[in-house]
């Protein structure tokens, strides 16, 4: 890209007359900053000049957003930013998913997710489900204060690959391993990879409770969920 463009606005900056790849560079940078409008924008042309929608959702949307999680998990975005940039991703998926649905494209895998019983905290919830979508997971999101019930139903209903649980009150951490239990009870346990996070947990807590992993933080949670997926499949 030239100085010039480089110099211009955001706004003045004419998608539709980049080239294929500078617009793909260009929609890492849109959505590394947030731009949502943008995104919509750039994933439209995309699918005009007769992209495949998975490629659009790798080539500008997933690689945008791993970009995203790399500079979260070092400290050069923090959670306000990335929501942004999670949003601007959601724009695209929303053109994106019905195309990938009719195609039958594959995803990377499938996550149900939640906030455990009396627990009503989801900014991190929200946070890892985002990111996740911007790996390329399906994420079914069940919300907050989730029972027992609330996570078999989801799994019966979606047959997941993952089911992640948060928690932010000590108080509400033993629920997960209720959770877990009833898997274990069901016979169930081992069809699924279980990832637990939220400030009071630890790696020692997960272990405890039987959980595969514990995130510390989103960008944590893409890459435990990609390497126990595959991990998982290569095992099977």
């Amino acid at each position: 890209m030239t100085d010039e463009v480089d110099a211009q606005d955001e706004d003045e900056i004419d998608l539709a007359s980049l080239s294929d790849d500078e617009l793909t560079e260009q929609m890492h940078d849109d959505l590394y900053d947030g731009l949502r409008d943008e995104i919509v924008e750039g994933t439209n042309i995309l699918l005009e000049r007769g992209w495949d929608p998975g490629k659009v959702l790798n080539d500008a949307l997933v690689e945008g957003m791993r970009i995203v999680g790399i500079d979260f998990r070092d400290g050069i975005l923090f959670v306000p930013e990335v929501l942004l940039a999670a949003n601007a991703m959601k724009g695209g998926m929303a053109i994106l998913r019905p195309l990938l649905a009719e195609t039958g494209a594959p995803t990377l895998g499938k996550a149900v997710i939640g906030t455990v019983k009396g627990d009503i905290h989801d900014i991190g919830k929200n946070l890892v489900g985002m990111m996740w979508e911007g790996a390329g997971l399906e994420v079914i999101d069940i919300g907050i204060n989730n029972p027992v019930e609330n996570y078999l139903k989801a799994i019966e209903e979606h047959k997941p690959d993952i089911i992640g649980m948060s928690a932010l009150l000590t108080t509400t951490m033993p629920y997960m391993k209720v959770v877990i239990d009833t898997l274990i009870e069901k016979g169930i346990r081992e069809d699924f990879v279980v990832l637990v996070g939220g400030a009071p947990l630890n790696e020692e807590f997960g272990k405890a409770i039987g959980a595969d992993a514990y995130c510390r933080d989103a960008a944590v949670a893409v890459e435990t969920a990609k390497s126990l997926l595959a991990a998982k499949r290569a095992a099977a």
